[in-house]
């Protein structure tokens, strides 16, 4: 049997998506044969999401040319029926998230009229069922982790048994849709070792502060501890836990960790590594001190994301110990009372302030992450934000705005105040989409996110001038580009 992936994914967006690597991995184990189409280098978009940041002084200037990587020229939908035609697959199987459902709407639209059986899943099939069962092209989704499940319809369709009945399934069957109750969550320790081999290595290239990195993905653990409202991480430990199916904050052993990143080393020759977690010094210390006495036989430099709160000098003395070489810190918003109320973050700024010093005292490199756009965010709640930037020294500064993807306790928040209409398209976190609300336009969200870091590093002496960057008309426009060049030369 056959199963051809597609992987509707926004354009250039290197990281790899582990769900797929492991589905991928899943099914070879049972002797299944899969193929992929991977739309990330075909021309999607106007500008790639990877260059927008570094138009936004988010990113160092890079050129994926240097590691091979270029854009694919050919027609997206005609590569795609033609991969369909020669591959003849039994299956068809999507992975999809909001930004990328219209994309993978299209794709389909190109392929009905092949007559293959069609199933969705990933995170936006979770959270909106109803809309992606109704596609007409889509013949069944799955709620939940699919390692599992794939499988199993894959043996029952190539013994051509009945598979509506599979757990995690919605089923479009004699004019109806069965909808089976949710199983329960994977032993992620269980499963097989991440396969790369349907991506390529090109796909492995990754760009950090200009230079290209051959990047070895690894996946941590599963889930997060935090609750926080702009994320969906919190309501799908509550549809976990409501279901009865486990526990959706899973940690993989250290041992299967190290014989993983051994395996993975060998087979990729990686030059560096991405952990996958949600937030990496969440783990105990002396699960820390273990895998760090571990991880020397792999050795490689490394960058993982962490909350300023869990850091300890212990931890960070430990992380530079192990070739930590970046770290990446949600900061998210500066003032403590609306962190609190509007996004569900305790934990003062000095808190924060003590933590990223620290990291800076043991010379570890960091980026930090901030969001601006919230609802009922303020110019004035933005410039806290802003003053706390300043009080740091990362090496680059994040600004993304604020998207209320569905399954966030904000995306409700912005339905139930009239901010967004329930048909909005987001896209991604450079642009979102545009809410309905009094306290701040978008066009003055787009111009505080491109000067963002203008604001946060330069003397407060420039502000006029960056206060006319924020425009962007003819004199805006020229401002920017003339501080661009400055904050490139000085900072990048």
């Amino acid at each position: 049997m056959k199963i051809l992936f597609i992987y509707p994914n926004t354009m250039m967006a290197t990281l790899v998506p582990i769900n797929l690597s492991l589905l991928s991995a899943c099914l070879k184990e049972r002797g299944f044969e899969v193929d992929l189409f991977d739309t990330t280098f075909y021309k999607t978009e106007d500008i790639s999401f990877e260059q927008k940041r570094v138009e936004l002084l988010q990113l160092k200037p890079f050129n994926l040319a240097d590691k091979g990587v270029q854009f694919t020229e050919t027609d997206i939908y005609g590569d795609l029926i033609k991969k369909v035609s020669k591959f003849r697959p039994d299956l068809i199987a999507l992975t999809i998230v909001e930004d990328t459902w219209d994309l993978a709407q299209a794709l389909l639209e190109k392929i009905k009229d092949f007559d293959i059986p069609v199933i969705a899943g990933g995170v936006y099939v979770t959270f909106s069922p109803e809309e992606v069962i109704q596609n007409k092209a889509v013949d069944m989704i799955c709620l939940g982790e699919g390692e599992e499940t794939l499988a199993e319809l894959c043996q029952k369709l190539s013994k051509g048994e009945d598979y509506s009945q599979v757990k995690n399934l919605w089923v479009k069957k004699e004019g109806k849709i069965v909808k089976n109750p949710l199983r329960s969550l994977t032993d992620i320790n269980k499963l097989p070792y991440i396969d790369y081999d349907i991506f390529g290595k090109e796909r492995l290239a990754r760009p950090m502060f200009g230079k290209i990195y051959t990047m070895m993905h690894v996946e941590m653990d599963r889930g997060c501890p935090n609750n926080c409202t702009y994320c969906g991480a919190p309501q799908l430990k509550k549809i976990f836990q409501e279901k009865g199916c486990g526990l959706y904050y899973r940690r993989k052993n250290i041992d299967r960790l190290i014989a993983e990143m051994r395996h993975l080393v060998k087979k990729y020759n990686p030059d560096y590594v991405n952990f996958n977690s949600e937030t990496f010094l969440a783990k105990p210390l002396e699960e820390l001190q273990e895998f760090a006495e571990k991880y020397k036989e792999i050795g490689l430099p490394f960058w993982c994301q962490t909350r300023p709160e869990t850091v300890t000098e212990e931890k960070i003395k430990i992380l530079k110990e192990m070739n930590c070489e970046t770290l990446q810190f949600g900061i998210e918003h500066g003032n403590e009372e609306f962190r609190k109320r509007i996004l569900n973050r305790s934990g003062s700024n000095q808190q924060m302030l003590k933590g990223l010093k620290m990291v800076e005292k043991y010379g570890i490199l960091y980026t930090v992450n901030n969001i601006i756009g919230f609802p009922d965010e303020t110019r004035e709640l933005i410039f806290d934000t802003i003053e706390l930037n300043r009080q740091l020294n990362p090496r680059t500064i994040n600004c993304y705005l604020f998207v209320p993807y569905k399954g966030t306790t904000l995306y409700q928040y912005c339905i139930k105040k009239d901010y967004l209409d329930k048909n909005a398209k987001v896209h991604n976190l450079t642009d979102s989409v545009r809410l309905n609300m009094d306290s701040i336009t978008y066009e003055e969200l787009k111009g505080l996110q491109r000067t963002f870091p203008l604001y946060a590093r330069f003397s407060k002496t420039e502000w006029p001038k960056i206060k006319i960057a924020e425009k962007f008309d003819e004199e805006g426009n020229k401002m920017f580009e003339e501080l661009k060049r400055i904050y490139q030369e000085k900072y990048f």
